[in-house]
């Protein structure tokens, strides 16, 4: 690795970690998205000193693109951008214990094993390595049913979001005197021009 990669490493991986944080520091959600795509993107680039092209290519097309736009329309639509996000309860002593046990274990697996491979040159790569058709071939044969299931939990996830945001904004009310309006006009009702009704042969009788 040469002093250029160094510096695009360094930069990539302090933008990938600035917007994790501003994921989960920022209280607006559509700044929030915007982390989470500048994160990708870094993400991308770093994929790219790794040689994966084809992975940091569907990396800024699928997330960054289509996956982070479906994101905007969600927040959009479940709205709550002025509100608050203050965590009560447990959270307030379980989250920072979480964090820094986890920061620990990633400093002691940096200490343990990235510290001796600075100064090697790393793995081998083939000439094939990170291309569509080593993709396509681990997609379909080996990491075929991992990624279907990622595909559907995220659609999972896209749909329950706009459910609770129906039940949030109180829509399954309007639902409800939708149908009821619909009901009452569907109901038989005597026209205005008609005539008066006509009397059977015998019933005055």
């Amino acid at each position: 690795m040469d002093v250029l990669q160094g510096i695009c490493f360094f930069i990539a991986a302090i933008i990938a970690l600035g917007g994790a944080a501003g994921v989960v520091l920022l209280r607006n959600p559509f700044f929030s998205v915007l982390a989470l795509v500048l994160h990708l993107l870094a993400l991308a680039a770093l994929f790219l000193l790794l040689h994966a092209q084809f992975l940091a290519a569907s990396q800024i097309i699928v997330y960054a693109g289509a996956v982070m736009v479906l994101y905007l329309f969600v927040a959009a639509y479940v709205g709550g951008v002025d509100e608050p996000l203050s965590p009560s309860g447990p959270l307030l002593t379980i989250g920072p214990l979480f964090a820094g046990a986890l920061f620990l274990e990633l400093v002691i697996a940096a200490l343990g094993s990235g510290l001796s491979a600075i100064n090697s040159e790393g793995a081998k790569i083939d000439p094939g390595f990170g291309g569509p058709a080593q993709f396509g071939q681990l997609l379909l044969s080996r990491f075929l049913i991992p990624f279907e299931t990622a595909s559907y939990l995220l659609l999972i996830a896209a749909v329950g979001a706009v459910v609770l945001a129906r039940r949030r904004r109180g829509l399954e009310h309007l639902d409800a005197e939708t149908e009821a309006e619909l009901a009452e006009l569907a109901e038989p009702r005597p026209r205005p021009d008609a005539g008066p009704t006509p009397i059977a042969p015998g019933a005055e009788a």
